[in-house]
């Protein structure tokens, strides 16, 4: 049974105790790469953007209803959420909007990668929540950083203990159907594609992939490759800019001070390598500095530019 196949069949038996039989990553890519490309169609791709970008001061409805008239097509929210999932519903439905992901917000407080496995448990019941307030907002993936490298956690030991602690997610992934998508940050941690890839393909399971952002790796890579080796294990796309220019001239930061279109990302290069995967997670989500409705509207005709380059 492959992925997509695996996530419809756990959605339907949400709640089941037993599981298909898993098939590993690599199975999945074995195809012929000409039959793949015979077969592939034009990637369709909506826009989304975290919530917290929003910055006028409006209800949760009107705030939806904003970003829906300016081109958006759905909305992330940090989880587990602070508001009452029905409030949310409501919302949701009076803007039409979607809500495809939640990115977990206890991740770096309380890492998967810490030693304390106290700390760990508490990570842990919050992504398991966040797995099913997505399920509940009509979603189906969330957002959790791996974990984190230190001076106290080792890179050896944080990539042991975060893998551990992903195969005790497993199960509520399963009971409710939800993906969980790894994101690449600036954690020290996991800080290649092949690594990236091989860190999912040992865990080995449908539900568990990358959620990537665009915009991190540039700081030490170029996101086309990490896009090329991640393939099918991209769940989700975050989308944000970045100037090596700026961070080698005005400090490490500054590079994200940049707008869509304005960086480092070759954006042409990039979706082209979004398209060859055959991405079909369907979304693409800002995570920039937010504003008022005209600031957000120039946000989403960026995105629409870069679109247009699948």
């Amino acid at each position: 049974m492959n992925r997509k196949d695996f996530i419809k069949s756990a959605a339907f038996m949400a709640g089941a105790s037993i599981v298909t039989p898993l098939v590993s990553a690599s199975v999945l890519e074995s195809k012929s790469p000409t039959l793949q490309n015979h077969s592939r169609e034009k990637i369709v791709m909506k826009k989304g953007l975290h919530y917290g970008m929003i910055k006028e001061e409006l209800s949760m409805t009107d705030k939806f209803k904003l970003v829906k008239d300016l081109g958006f097509d759905g909305v992330e929210l940090s989880s587990p959420v602070e508001m009452n999932i029905s409030e949310i519903l409501e919302a949701k439905e009076k803007a039409n909007i979607e809500i495809p992901s939640l990115m977990n917000k206890d991740h770096w407080s309380v890492p998967l990668s810490s030693p304390d496995p106290e700390v760990r448990s508490k990570c842990i019941q919050s992504v398991a929540k966040s797995l099913e307030e997505i399920k509940q907002l009509g979603g189906d993936t969330v957002l959790v950083v791996p974990g984190v490298v230190s001076d106290k956690v080792s890179y050896e030991d944080a990539y042991n203990i975060a893998q551990n602690s992903i195969r005790e997610l497993i199960p509520y992934a399963e009971r409710t159907g939800m993906q969980i998508g790894l994101e690449n940050v600036w954690n020290n941690f996991l800080l290649s594609p092949v690594e990236a890839k091989r860190f999912v393909d040992e865990i080995n399971h449908p539900l568990i992939g990358w959620y990537f952002d665009i915009g991190n790796v540039l700081r030490y890579g170029w996101p086309e490759h990490w896009i090329k080796t991640l393939n099918s294990r991209i769940k989700k796309l975050h989308i944000k800019e970045f100037s090596r220019e700026l961070m080698n001239n005005q400090g490490l930061w500054k590079g994200f001070e940049v707008e869509l279109l304005k960086g480092d990302n070759n954006w042409p290069v990039v979706m082209k390598t979004v398209s060859e995967i055959n991405y079909n997670g369907g979304w693409l989500t800002a995570e920039v500095n937010g504003g008022d409705r005209n600031r957000l509207k120039k946000v989403s005709e960026e995105m629409d530019v870069i679109i247009s380059y699948l």
